[in-house]
């Protein structure tokens, strides 16, 4: 430890329990640092680097790294990595973080080079909750309420606005009025300032997420980007934005044939690579023509495998139904790696907005704001699937509202690191009869991370079989929710799993 660490930690020691009324609470809660989220991020060289270092524990909080690449530099206060990288190449870096009751180190991995989304990205967006009624004054409360709960710090990054922020075409307003003179599009009167808007969400150590179609209206019926794919391109990019979801809605197709599926999205995928910062693109089209197979191929960082979760023949209380079907898809594995990853659609955690189940989006009106369609084992479920199945893990309930079973839900670190997994591998399908399913998929470290999963409507035995997950000897096994060592199997694992419900486990490799 060198001196000025040595003054830090007396600094902060002081600090808490320099008032009594204050440092009484503090020291009840004091935590340790610990860094979270994935160990890996990648960007393109000569384009704006952001990165949060996602750490627990009690503030305030000093931050420090040691190999930065030339052009980065880090604000100790608030650990945002931020600058520009010309060369490129990988670095491993080390990230530290120190407050009063201790010091956090974790080996980190910077690569500057042609890939995006190392790991799935994680964040929240505004449809399930605010749909088409969005604003910027919602933006920042949800993005305020991603730091103050802390969601921040176990590695969501992203604020994504969804249709709703663009001019709407009404019967009262024409085409031309849409766009201005020089054919830019126009936010609407709830967004005065998107520049201002992304300025502030990048201060916090957020990335901004945009929403157009290829079509030339949005689902919302709001200006689509089709014939003015550049000029909308360079205007997100001008505006800061750092992620652009692409929703099929109108686009003019006279088919469903897989070229004409292609052309849009291969069109803006190109044009967003040859912008002067790094957008992420989110694929939108319900998993045509096996999106899955060519996503990455037109440029893609994630794409929709499925219909919106949240909407069927039964309105919203189908989700449980959408969320099994997702079960179904067991030849997508191959697809999904660093770069790209299949996307199921937003976690519905938290408050959402009620739509009466005759009514479809966008012709909606939100009567009342409604908890969460799904029971608490249904969504244990539901997080547990997207993060083996290497899915971005999107929040669409309202930040602002979370219960402490929704953060405890969403901060899991050890469910999270599933999903972040550097090595980018999606779960398979390993065991199914009747109701029941065991899904497995290969991390980094050589461990397993194994979901036991009962559709039924009683509780069940499930059991994981070491043959079919093609391992072998006695294996250590940890309860991924519960956050408990379980002991040592041989052959298998078995447990008792509630109806709609889970038992995740992280099974070890054999001790040598």
């Amino acid at each position: 430890m060198n001196f000025l660490d040595t003054i830090w930690i007396v600094f902060m020691a002081f600090f808490l329990v320099a008032r009594p009324a204050v440092g009484q609470l503090a020291n009840k809660t004091l935590e340790s640092p610990r860094i979270n989220g994935a160990s890996v991020y990648g960007e393109h060289p000569n384009r704006p680097f952001l990165y949060r270092i996602p750490a627990t524990g009690a503030r305030p909080m000093q931050f420090s790294v040691s190999g930065l690449p030339q052009g980065l530099k880090i604000n100790r206060i608030t650990g945002i990595i931020s600058g520009v990288v010309k060369t490129p190449g990988s670095t491993e870096i080390l990230l530290r973080a120190r407050n009063a009751a201790g010091i956090s180190e974790r080996k980190f991995r910077i690569v500057i080079g042609d890939k995006l989304a190392l790991t799935p990205p994680m964040g929240w967006s505004s449809w399930d909750f605010l749909q088409s009624e969005v604003s910027d004054s919602d933006i920042r409360a949800q993005a305020n309420a991603m730091v103050s709960s802390g969601l921040i710090n176990h590695g969501y990054s992203y604020i994504n606005i969804d249709d709703g922020w663009a001019i709407k075409l009404t019967g009262s307003s024409q085409k031309a009025h849409l766009r201005d003179k020089q054919g830019n599009l126009r936010s609407n009167e709830r967004f005065p300032d998107m520049k201002a808007l992304t300025d502030y969400l990048h201060s916090n150590g957020i990335r901004a997420g945009i929403y157009s179609s290829p079509g030339p209206l949005t689902c919302g019926m709001s200006a689509g980007s089709y014939g003015h794919e550049q000029q909308d391109a360079e205007q997100f990019a001008s505006w800061g934005f750092d992620l652009l979801k692409y929703d099929w809605c109108s686009y003019p197709a006279t088919g469903h044939s897989l070229p004409e599926l292609q052309r849009p999205y291969r069109l803006m995928g190109t044009i967003l690579a040859g912008v002067n910062r790094d957008i992420l693109f989110s694929l939108c089209q319900y998993g045509e023509g096996d999106v899955w197979k060519w996503g990455r191929e037109v440029g893609g960082n994630l794409w929709r495998t499925t219909g919106d979760l949240a909407w069927g023949p039964k309105g919203i209380y189908s989700s449980w139904d959408n969320i099994a079907a997702d079960f179904e898809q067991r030849d997508q594995a191959k697809w999904a790696a660093p770069g790209g990853w299949n996307d199921l659609d937003d976690l519905l955690i938290g408050h959402i907005a009620y739509i009466p189940s005759n009514e479809i989006p966008p012709n909606v009106t939100i009567d009342r704001i409604m908890p969460p369609p799904l029971t608490p084992d249904e969504q244990y479920t539901q997080v547990s699937l997207w993060s083996l199945l290497a899915a971005p893990l999107i929040i669409g309930g309202d930040l602002t509202t979370l219960d402490d079973f929704s953060l405890s839900l969403l901060t899991n670190d050890e469910v999270i690191a599933v999903d972040q997994d550097s090595l980018g591998r999606q779960a398979t399908e390993v065991f199914r009869r009747g109701k029941l399913s065991v899904w497995a998929k290969n991390l980094e470290d050589g461990s397993e991370a194994v979901g036991l999963f009962n559709f039924g409507d009683g509780e069940q035995e499930v059991e994981a079989k070491w043959v079919d997950l093609g391992i072998s000897g006695r294996r250590p096994v940890r309860d991924l929710w519960r956050r408990k060592d379980l002991g040592s199997f041989d052959g298998e694992f078995h447990a008792l799993v509630a109806p709609h419900g889970v038992v995740l486990v992280r099974i070890a490799p054999k001790k040598k």
